[in-house]
């Protein structure tokens, strides 16, 4: 029988150094492990994960992660979390054979494969979008303008949607 397993895993995927990563922490979670068991269990097994499959933050990429509420700024560890790529976290299901952690790693390769075909269909579209400009004049540049800022993901995510009445807007 499959164990229920978070159906935010796409957003706990972040870029990290030009990698797609999961931090520690989010999989200690995932695995219901304790983060220092999951590291000992890791560190246990440490020629399993080469440079490539994991890599420990360095403190101003904490830091920036912290300041963007990915991580709390209270409570926790008091040392970066590790990250791991996409190889480190299938490597996992070889140190940690729980039917939980089977089955949460089961899920995060489907998340996985499902972020690379949601890029590769974002990049299929802004090529053919590419190929409509060229064709048409100078007229649908707001057009194609407006399609691509749609595609791009925005730049300040904690800015709030909506209608904001006179008296609750912010003034930061």
């Amino acid at each position: 029988m499959a164990l229920p397993v978070p159906t935010d895993l796409l957003g706990r995927i972040l870029l990290l150094r030009e990698q797609r990563v999961m931090l520690s922490s989010d999989l200690a979670t995932l695995y219901e492990v304790e983060p220092r068991v999951l590291m000992q269990a890791v560190k246990r097994n440490s020629t399993r994960f080469p440079e490539d499959f994991m890599f420990q933050l360095r403190r101003d990429e904490w830091l920036n992660l912290k300041s963007q509420n990915v991580i709390s700024s209270w409570g926790g560890s008091r040392t970066p979390p590790y990250a791991f790529t996409e190889q480190g976290v299938a490597m996992l299901s070889s140190v940690l054979k729980s039917s939980r952690a089977v089955q949460a790693n089961i899920e995060i390769m489907r998340t996985f494969v499902r972020l690379r075909r949601i890029l590769a269909e974002n990049s299929d579209l802004s090529r053919r979008l590419d190929e409509l400009e060229q064709h048409y004049d100078e007229q649908f540049k707001s057009v194609f303008d407006a399609l691509r800022q749609l595609m791009t993901p925005s730049t300040n995510p904690g800015r709030p949607i909506g209608f904001i009445q006179g008296n609750q807007k912010d003034t930061s």
